[in-house]
């Protein structure tokens, strides 16, 4: 990804420059010019190693992990191992998380809190859809520091664009020859009348008849299979709510962010702030804390 010009509305310009060994291991944040890199090692590999691939697959190549809802592709294990390949080139000494390698190496979780720098990367989000042959996947990473998620990139590769965040540079679009766009999500709006995409299939008995029941009380419900394309409608403002269960830190890490940065606002079940480590608890992300609440009541409550 270029950031290309900005002016305007555009991200602050930045400094240049390069990052010393020591000042990575020092560091508390992330540059612009490392979230071209990491936007760029996304886009590569996407077109190297996804898009080939897509419509194209053998039955040899696709299994399943833990049930027929869980499918691994070559795609994915492909993608991933050109992303981590590429982190660990420009980014020496980074954790790197990919969602194949945790599912060989469940420890990789373990040390994502306190890794000075570490990526969690997910090469395809969205592989049942993939595998179906519908265009509506993504690839994602996000760079966390000690535990705290400080950039995330959502690249889509049909469509060969990606939105992204810088931990208080708000959340962005970038397109291929034209300005990046400001990301921003949707205005309050009474729960009758929000559009939610939510997925109800990891939820437990009895909340998940509970949230079926009361999800008529929303203007409009529904769900993508692929957390990449739902953040990026939520960031973007085309829908109102996004309600998640299982929490893998690769699903949602980037896609949190963004969400944040695009003025949103979001927390678990329970009311306590997302952190990458969580695996479980759920998540609702809505407009403002007061449409948080509103979701949270109108879909948890008896």
């Amino acid at each position: 990804m270029r950031t290309i010009s900005r002016k305007g509305n555009e991200p602050p310009r930045r400094p240049d420059t390069s990052i010393s060994n020591h000042e990575r291991s020092q560091r508390l944040t992330f540059s612009h010019p490392e979230i071209d890199r990491l936007a760029g090692i996304l886009a590569e590999a996407a077109q190297a190693e996804i898009m080939p691939r897509f419509k194209t697959l053998a039955d040899g190549d696709v299994r399943h992990k833990t049930s027929v809802f869980d499918p691994v592709t070559e795609a994915d294990e492909a993608a991933e191992r050109s992303i981590a390949a590429g982190l660990r080139a420009h980014f020496p000494g980074a954790l790197v998380v990919g969602e194949e390698a945790t599912a060989a190496d469940p420890s990789l979780l373990d040390r994502l809190a306190d890794a000075p720098l570490a990526f969690v990367v997910d090469p395809i989000d969205g592989t049942r859809n993939f595998v179906a042959g519908l265009p509506l996947f993504g690839t994602m990473a996000a760079a966390i520091v000690r535990g705290a998620v400080v950039a995330g990139v959502i690249h889509d590769p049909v469509c060969r664009d990606s939105a992204w965040a810088l931990k208080g540079q708000g959340a962005w679009l970038s397109r291929e020859g034209r300005p990046p766009l400001r990301l921003h999500v949707a205005a309050p709006a009474p729960l009758a009348r929000m559009e939610a995409i939510a997925g109800t299939h990891y939820l437990p008995e009895p909340l998940r008849t509970t949230v079926l029941t009361n999800l008529p009380k929303l203007g409009s419900a529904t769900w993508l299979r692929c957390a990449a394309h739902e953040y990026r409608m939520a960031a973007a403002g085309f829908c109102h709510v996004l309600f998640f269960n299982r929490l893998m830190p690769w699903d949602h890490a980037a896609g949190w962010l963004l969400h944040q940065e695009a003025g949103g606002y979001s927390a678990r079940f329970d009311g306590s702030p997302y952190a990458p480590r969580h695996t479980s608890g759920g998540l609702i992300c809505a407009p403002d804390r007061a449409s948080w609440q509103a979701v949270r009541d109108g879909l948890m409550g008896e």
